[in-house]
């Protein structure tokens, strides 16, 4: 996992590695996120107004950088009467081709890299 940690860091411009942050393969990912992704790569259009705002990453869950550096973006989950936990943060300066981009299920309380 030392390596997978090491590519974090160099990958986001953390200032360090970021304990318990693994990896996931976009293919692996449930289809609402795949298609998520796609639309991220794409620049929208988004079906919720929230998509693309900024993520503050108050949790401290992902390498600290500058605010407005991370971006969010709803997964659709099937069933949810709102917008449900599991959401794509992606960070970098174009939005259309981030840096890199995390997975999270449990509206952010833990997060996986997307490998491409």
């Amino acid at each position: 996992m030392v390596v997978g940690l090491v590519l974090l860091a160099n990958v986001a411009g953390a200032k360090g590695p970021v304990e318990g942050v693994g990896t996931v393969a976009l293919a692996a990912l449930p289809l609402e996120a795949q298609r998520t992704q796609r639309l991220i790569r794409a620049g929208g259009p988004f079906p919720y107004a929230k998509d693309g705002g900024v993520f503050g990453n108050f949790e401290r869950q992902l390498p600290q950088r500058e605010r407005g550096f991370y971006r969010e973006y709803t997964v659709e989950t099937p069933g949810a009467r709102d917008r449900g936990a599991r959401r794509i943060v992606c960070g970098g300066k174009q939005p259309v081709e981030p840096d890199a981009c995390y997975y999270t299920a449990d509206h952010y309380a833990s997060f996986k890299l997307i490998a491409p």
